[in-house]
C-alpha cells in the first residue's frame, strides 16, 4: 500500500553562484534569496540549498537519493548555445557551472519522477532540457519592456490559465503574478505542453501531463508569499513521492 510519508518532504532548492558582499566581505559564493525557501516551509516542507558544482550523473543521482521534491529557481539567462542559438546583445553572460548543474539534476529528477517545480529561469532550464528554446529578448518580440521593469522591480501581470491542466486545478481561470524577465520560451519542448499565456500571448508556465508533478511557471511565486498554492503543490507532491519510496 502506498501513502503520505509522516515526515516532512525534503526540497532541494538550485542556488545562485554570483560575487556577494556582506560587511567586510566582497566573495563570490552560493546563494539564495530567502523568499524562496520560506515559500517551501511555509507550505511544510524542509527546504534545502543546492549550490553549483562539478557534476556528473553518479553525483546528481546521490545528491537526489536524499530529496523528495526539486525546484529549479530563477537567475541569469542560460547560454544560447544550449538551444543552438548565438547569444543577443542583452543576453547574460553565461554561467556554466550552473547550467550544467542544473540539466543534470533535472534529467536525473525527470528519470526518477521527482516532483519538479520551476520558477522563472527554471521555467526556461526546464525547457531547453527537454529541446525547446527561447525568445532570448523579449522586447523585440512584443515591443516593450513591461515584462521586466528593470531596477529590481517586478511587474504585476494577469496569466490565463489553459483549461483541463494541472496549474488550472491549482489557480483557477486567472491569477495575477508577480514578473521579471526578458526571456520567454519560444518553441515548446518535448512531450511539454502550456498551461499558461498573458495578455502578450506569451507563455508564462509549463507542465508535462500525467501523473507526475513537473510544473514551471515563468513567474515569481516567492514574492507573493500569502499565496502558497504552487509552494503547497510541489510539497504535496513530494510528501506522496515519499510515501511511495518508503513503501517500495
Amino acid at each position: 500500500m502506498g501513502g503520505d510519508s509522516p515526515f516532512p518532504p525534503v526540497i532541494g532548492m538550485t542556488t545562485y553562484l554570483d560575487q556577494a558582499r556582506t560587511g567586510v566581505w566582497d566573495v563570490r559564493a552560493s546563494f539564495l534569496p530567502a523568499a524562496y525557501f520560506q515559500g517551501i516551509t511555509l507550505a511544510g516542507g524542509v527546504a534545502t540549498l543546492l549550490p553549483p558544482q562539478p557534476v556528473d550523473a553518479d553525483i546528481a543521482r546521490r545528491v537526489l537519493d536524499g530529496l523528495d521534491g526539486l525546484v529549479i529557481t530563477g537567475g541569469k539567462d542560460i547560454n544560447p548555445a544550449a538551444y543552438d542559438q548565438q547569444p543577443h546583445p542583452e543576453t547574460d553572460q553565461p554561467d556554466t557551472a550552473r547550467d550544467q548543474w542544473e540539466f543534470m539534476l533535472l534529467r536525473e529528477a525527470l528519470d526518477r519522477r521527482l516532483p519538479v517545480l520551476g520558477i522563472c529561469r527554471g521555467a526556461q532550464v526546464l525547457n531547453v532540457a527537454l529541446g525547446g528554446t527561447l525568445h532570448q529578448h523579449l522586447p523585440d518580440v512584443i515591443g516593450h519592456t513591461g515584462h521586466r521593469a528593470g531596477n529590481a522591480v517586478f511587474t504585476t501581470l494577469s496569466v490565463r490559465t489553459v483549461p483541463g491542466t494541472r496549474l488550472a486545478d491549482l489557480l483557477g481561470e486567472r491569477a495575477d503574478v508577480q514578473c521579471y524577465h526578458h526571456q520567454a520560451i519560444a518553441e515548446v519542448g518535448r512531450g511539454l505542453i502550456v498551461s499558461a499565456w498573458d495578455d502578450d500571448e506569451v507563455i508564462e508556465a509549463l507542465e508535462l501531463p500525467g501523473d507526475g508533478f513537473v510544473l514551471a511557471v515563468q513567474w515569481h511565486p516567492e514574492e507573493n508569499l500569502d499565496d502558497l498554492r504552487l509552494f503547497t503543490a510541489i510539497v504535496d507532491a513530494a510528501r506522496s513521492y515519499a510515501g511511495a519510496r518508503v513503501v517500495r
